[in-house]
């Protein structure tokens, strides 16, 4: 049987948003990569995810020149409330942060800019494509792809695996290399999108003894919600009528009414946490889900892979624009330290805002549960401290900081291997 062979510079899998950035970044500085997706577009399009999108990412976004829509239709946010039965608190982190905000922008509007951009730009994307097995060297990388029943090899120099915790990239590291580490959580959060406009303005986080109850923000028909339930529970033991019910009582407050709607979707969130010690090896270079998850508190989880994917797709131009293989070489170097930071504070917010048990244990963290709410309301340090990680604070203006991509060109730029710097960087 015949195998249909593709050569290209990047091999980028998985079309999400980490793969589709990068995508765009190395078809502006015009370095030939391709992309392969196992679904079709329809299908990732379909996919309904959070869309809390931080200000470190939007300011990415700005800079590549992939943000029209967003400004243009997302809603700014810079508040957000923590409710008990007693008392509420709104934080107000954008005053905190020179006027830094989140936007609402659901995570699929973020995969269509992307996707038309790379597309208007003569890009190509391999839906109905997956990366089956990867052999990648010192020399080299091919990846060996099923497309509608047909093998395809796509040889490369670099790949760029984006394809999240299951995908085929990850799974090609040996763990011995890239050491994994991961902790599950003893609780489940139930999500559950309504079409049902916000009944607030900013997200509230409820805790209750029921367990944590939270009201994102979606756009003015849609709203999310969240619920936590215990890990054993699953969807068809939430009807709608107790899904309200819950969500009434959890997020009582005097004054306050929560509008319903009609319950298009229902999912159980597995609480885990889990990163790679390393995010590359030889010629595969990691990014997103692939290397690390986020627990959904603090909407962090797509936000952390466009961050990489920025500082993993200047690296590619680096090196064939500039041959500077330097920024490859260090890449986990240079992003591991922000990604378990950004775990942390997940984390951390997580053990704020979810109820614990009445064990020993449990009361403990409780009050230490206490102690946050405490210093977040009492404390401009803590609170301070809080409001930049929450929103990907920059100081200082980052479009006056040094740039790869801010060097533009409109001259193709001729790739021959042999001129380019030996690389080592596994």
């Amino acid at each position: 049987m015949s195998i249909n062979q593709i050569a290209t510079k990047v091999c980028i899998i998985g079309a999400g948003p980490a793969g589709l950035l990068i995508a765009n970044i190395l078809r502006q500085n015009h370095i030939p990569c391709i992309v392969i997706e196992k679904y079709s577009q329809a299908e990732i399009y379909a996919r309904s995810r959070a869309g809390l999108v931080d200000n470190q990412t939007v300011t990415i976004l700005k800079e590549h020149g992939l943000s029209d829509r967003l400004f243009a239709e997302g809603i700014p946010h810079g508040k957000c409330e923590f409710r008990t039965p007693e008392k509420s608190f709104i934080l107000d982190y954008a005053r905190k942060c020179q006027g830094q905000t989140h936007y609402t922008y659901p995570q699929q509007e973020i995969l269509v800019d992307l996707i038309e951009k790379f597309e208007q730009a003569a890009g190509e994307i391999l839906f109905n494509t997956q990366g089956i097995k990867i052999t990648n060297n010192s020399h080299g990388a091919w990846i060996k792809c099923q497309q509608n029943g047909k093998t395809l090899l796509i040889k490369c120099d670099f790949i760029a695996g984006c394809d999240g915790f299951h995908g085929v990239s990850r799974a090609s590291i040996p763990e011995t290399i890239t050491k994994p580490y991961g902790k599950d959580f003893d609780y489940a959060w139930l999500a559950i999108t309504a079409e049902a406009p916000p009944s607030t303005e900013h997200i509230i986080y409820g805790l209750h003894p029921n367990g944590f109850a939270g009201h994102m923000l979606r756009n003015e028909k849609i709203s999310r919600y969240y619920l936590q339930i215990p890990l054993e529970d699953k969807v068809v033991d939430w009807s709608d009528s107790r899904i309200w019910s819950e969500l009434h009582l959890r997020l009582a407050k005097d004054g306050w009414k929560l509008t319903e709607g009609k319950i298009i979707g229902k999912q159980i969130l597995k609480m885990r946490s889990f990163a790679t010690q390393t995010m590359q090896h030889c010629r595969l270079f990691l990014a997103g889900d692939s290397a690390h998850i986020m627990t959904p508190a603090g909407g962090k989880g797509m936000n952390l892979a466009i961050q990489d994917a920025d500082v993993l797709g200047k690296s590619f131009v680096s090196y064939y624009r500039y041959h500077d293989n330097l920024p490859l070489k260090k890449y986990s170097q240079n992003r591991i330290p922000a990604i378990r930071q950004t775990q942390q504070f997940s984390e951390s917010l997580l053990h704020m805002i979810n109820v614990q048990d009445n064990t020993i244990e449990g009361k403990s963290q409780q009050r230490v549960q206490q102690f946050k709410r405490s210093q977040l309301m009492n404390s401009e340090i803590y609170a301070l401290d809080f409001a930049r990680k929450y929103v990907g604070y920059l100081p200082g203006d980052r479009s006056a900081s040094k740039s790869i991509t801010a060097k533009k060109t409109t001259q193709v730029i001729k790739l021959n291997p042999a001129e380019l710097p030996p690389l080592r960087v596994g």
